[in-house]
């Protein structure tokens, strides 16, 4: 089994923000993390799970996401995404990645663990501190989306 930890987070909401991931199978482990200028702790949330499905080179392995994001573990676990799927998205918040999410999930399959955050949990602190390096590092990548489209963004 692959486990992917993900985490998000953002200095101010909006602000600069990041991502990190720990992914582990077998005796490996694998640690991935990106900052952007400006972007809220949502988008970096469903970011870290999109990076770590994304780092996947098969696909016949069960994946378990460990997540302390109920926004995006519900909108996944409870069926919300494709509900808004369905309508195209209409007022939703991250239309763009949860597009991105969609055909990985639907590659992948993957089961969503929410765990609780800042709960001393180590693979998740460790997430959440590769998401603030990130988000405080310099030359910090354009969300294009979101600063595009932030006066729309129903987040």
């Amino acid at each position: 089994m692959i486990r992917i930890f993900t985490d998000g987070a953002a200095q101010g909401n909006p602000g600069p923000g990041g991502y990190g991931v720990v992914m582990k199978f077998n005796h490996a482990v694998k640690e991935l993390s990106g900052g952007f200028r400006l972007t809220t702790n949502n988008r970096m949330e469903l970011l870290a799970v999109i990076s770590g499905l994304e780092a996947i080179k098969k696909n016949d392995i069960p994946i378990t996401i460990y997540s302390d994001s109920k926004y995006v573990v519900d909108a996944v676990e409870k069926g919300w995404v494709w509900n808004w799927q369905k309508k195209n998205f209409a007022k939703k918040a991250n239309p763009d990645l949860w597009q991105r999410y969609i055909p990985l999930h639907q590659k992948f399959k993957p089961k969503f663990v929410w765990i609780r955050g800042h709960a001393g949990h180590p693979e998740n602190e460790r997430c959440d501190a590769l998401a603030v390096q990130a988000a405080l590092g310099y030359s910090l990548a354009t969300d294009e989306w979101y600063e595009t489209n932030q006066k729309n963004n129903f987040e």
